[in-house]
């Protein structure tokens, strides 16, 4: 579901105009009509996004439900041993989908050219390679929550939700593409009591957070994306500027999806996680993780990390390592997302090694979390291993740093690109005031004021073609 385009808007507003038209005509409609109407309203716009997606999100979401329904109820007495067939089962597509070709053609160097050859005969048609393979929009995210809901079920011995309240759960429209990837016990406790409930003091908040995540979207991103130059491979400065512009454009792409999915949630009466806080200025690695895609962090430290566990061991090292790799083959399968993962894994290891015995001024720690986390984002944008290793050696070259490199790079960042990167500071002490003075991620950005303000910048620097949300690919 691409909220930044108008489409999207018209099915949602078309769709609730249709279920409003019913239950005006019922007057005083049954609980089951809302809870219905509610799955029938995401069903159909993910039906919209593609039939694929579709598909194999009614797959995974009606397998993890009758998967755990037959553990609970044949094998309730030992139904842990279970997860180690459920989660496999679980996570299957998402291999498939996203991992087969990596894993066959760049890690095991297989091909299968005469077996495709010999399945295209038989079944008479095209059978398209692994590579050619379209991702299912969200598998990453959706995957993820119900992997988490069959473990909290069996591990906390939770009853099994009515179906209807389970895949409203599963099947959330604001959230189910691209998160936040939520718990049981947060999102599943709403849906069971669901009705549609149009507030003031919900719209209000809910407007709020949509407008500042199109502003995010529209006014910021795409106009950052329009810009990147990432050619350069020997000038230092151009890859910096590449990196910043990245960084920039994933943070606010990524945010303003989110910040979206709360806002139409909360018009629903719904509370969604809020899944960024701010990232831009932690002091350190470890802080930086509990500011940035805070759902995934919570889930690899939940199920992954702790079960390992965690840092009371003494191979804590290991298992922050095995985590971010982990993590960075779910953004993508490629060495890069590998490497980007190896890399915030080192730094919060260095984070927890030096931390408590080299106090480090804030603003210190403030520059050098920074410069990591940008340095990193040149493995998340860079799909060619070989250049991408190439503009790695270039940071580290003096001979990179040459006077008349910045020169030029500077005169290619004279207009545009230097205005949006005007704007990005203002939008970043706004940021730091709302943390600073109120104690609030994006305090000040959701004041009246600078909602106005915003309305008119998405009007005016909204290019006229469309960027769909980056961490769709993921």
């Amino acid at each position: 579901m691409n909220f930044a385009e108008l489409r999207f808007w018209e099915l949602l507003v078309g769709a609730l105009a249709v279920i409003f038209g019913l239950r005006a005509l019922l007057r005083n409609p049954p609980v089951w009509f809302d809870k219905t109407a509610l799955l029938l309203l995401g069903l159909f716009l993910l039906w919209s996004v593609s039939g694929i997606t579709f598909v194999i999100f009614l797959l995974v979401a009606v397998l993890s439900y009758v998967g755990l329904k037959w553990i609970l109820i044949f094998h309730g007495r030992a139904p842990r041993r279970y997860l180690f067939v459920m989660i496999p089962l679980q996570l299957l597509p998402l291999l498939f989908f996203k991992y087969g070709d990596f894993f066959l053609h760049t890690v095991l160097h297989l091909e299968f050219a005469t077996a495709r050859t010999w399945l295209q005969g038989a079944a008479g048609r095209d059978i398209p390679a692994l590579r050619d393979l379209v991702i299912p929009v969200g598998i990453s995210f959706y995957t993820f929550q119900k992997v988490a809901f069959v473990v909290d079920t069996i591990g906390f011995k939770q009853p099994l939700p009515r179906f209807l309240d389970y895949m409203n759960f599963a099947g959330f429209f604001p959230q189910i593409v691209a998160g936040p990837i939520e718990r049981r016990r947060d999102l599943l406790p709403q849906m069971e009591c669901f009705r549609f409930a149009f507030t003031k003091e919900n719209i209000d908040e809910g407007t709020r957070w949509v407008v500042l995540g199109l502003f995010f979207k529209c006014a910021l991103a795409d106009n950052l994306a329009a810009q990147l130059n990432d050619a350069s491979v020997a000038n230092a400065y151009q890859i910096w500027l590449a990196n910043l512009l990245f960084g920039l454009r994933i943070y606010y792409d990524f945010a303003g999806y989110s910040f979206i999915a709360v806002g139409l949630a909360r018009c629903l009466g719904i509370r969604l996680t809020l899944n960024f806080a701010s990232p831009y200025l932690a002091t350190s690695a470890t802080e930086f993780w509990r500011r940035w895609h805070i759902t995934l962090s919570q889930w690899f430290r939940d199920y992954l990390y702790i079960p390992l566990g965690g840092g009371r061991v003494r191979w804590w090292v290991a298992n922050i390592a095995l985590v971010f790799v982990i993590s960075g083959l779910w953004h993508g399968a490629g060495w890069g997302f590998i490497l980007w993962g190896g890399m915030h894994g080192t730094f919060l290891v260095i984070n927890r090694l030096l931390g408590k015995r080299i106090p480090i001024p804030r603003l210190a720690g403030w520059i050098l979390t920074t410069t990591a986390v940008f340095l990193a984002w040149l493995c998340f944008y860079e799909s060619r291993p070989n250049v991408l290793l190439a503009k790695l050696h270039s940071l580290i070259t003096p001979a990179a740093y040459k006077l008349e490199l910045a020169s030029h790079t500077f005169d290619g960042c004279k207009n545009k690109p230097l205005f949006s990167l005007v704007l990005c500071a203002l939008v970043f002490l706004a940021e730091w005031s709302s943390l600073t003075f109120r104690g609030e991620a994006y305090h000040y950005l959701r004041r009246p004021a600078m909602l106005f303000v915003m309305v008119v910048l998405i009007v005016f620097l909204s290019p006229e073609r469309n960027n769909g949300f980056i961490y769709f690919a993921f």
